[in-house]
């Protein structure tokens, strides 16, 4: 079994299981995105503090919560790759970045919507905010640093160290609302601790996460794809595939 599933660490192998996987994780991207949606926006309390505003949190929190993830996963591979020299793990890390960026920028994004009527402010310096930010700064030095380098093996190697320094910035994010005083308010859900939000909402939080994660495979692996396209271009089964006319 565990040779089996190895095998899948190569490109070909890879690309034919990810280009079967890609339909499904498209249609659960739909389906949870259109019911977090709906239970967020339409069922879900209004919140007594906040009002109508608070419903952001139920794009924001996740977005922030794969921001995160994201970062630390591609880091992860890129390390994998830089140290047994895989192939298939740089590329992994390449693909992740982008959507690791993306959802940053969607959390910095809708942290200042939510500000604005909580705060009265667009921005402010807090720890939070600022480390988020620094955050997608690393996701675009990354990104940067792996587009500017021709050599595919160098410049792997180059973003596995910087992918590893930033690393160190993610718990920082999440620990700083209990390192320093700051305006961002504590996590409303707790591995150690019942939620204090109600069920409806922590209903549209969780479904709004699994639409995340579901785009997140999507998007990545469909990106992994044309990675591989991209530095496989010299292989004999790249060229059997175009030479059928397939996609990818």
């Amino acid at each position: 079994m565990t040779l089996r599933l190895t095998t899948f660490a190569a490109p070909s192998r890879f690309y034919a299981l990810a280009g079967a996987c890609l339909p499904w994780l498209w249609v659960a991207t739909v389906l949870f995105t259109a019911a977090g949606l709906w239970v967020g926006f339409r069922l879900a309390p209004t919140d007594f503090q906040q009002g109508e505003a608070y419903r952001i949190i139920f794009i924001h929190v996740p977005a922030a919560w794969m921001s995160m993830l994201i970062y630390l996963v591609m880091a992860f591979w890129a390390a994998w790759g830089w140290m047994l020299n895989a192939r298939m793990a740089s590329m992994y890390a390449r693909a992740l970045a982008p959507t690791g960026a993306l959802f940053t920028v969607l959390a910095l994004w809708t942290g200042a919507a939510w500000g604005k009527p909580t705060w009265g402010t667009w921005w402010v310096w807090d720890a939070r905010l600022t480390s988020e930010f620094i955050l997608l700064l690393m996701y675009g030095g990354y990104i940067a640093l792996t587009e500017a380098i021709d050599d595919a093996r160098r410049a792997a190697n180059a973003g596995a160290l910087l992918a590893l320094v930033g690393a160190v910035n993610v718990p920082v994010i999440y620990m700083s609302v209990k390192w320093w005083n700051t305006l961002h308010q504590g996590s409303s859900i707790s591995m150690t601790a019942a939620p204090t939000m109600a069920r409806t909402m922590l209903l549209a939080m969780g479904l709004m996460t699994l639409a995340f994660w579901a785009y997140s495979f999507a998007v990545v692996f469909t990106r992994a794809r044309a990675i591989v396209l991209e530095q496989e271009a010299d292989s004999d089964w790249v060229r059997t595939r175009l030479t059928r006319g397939e996609q990818a």
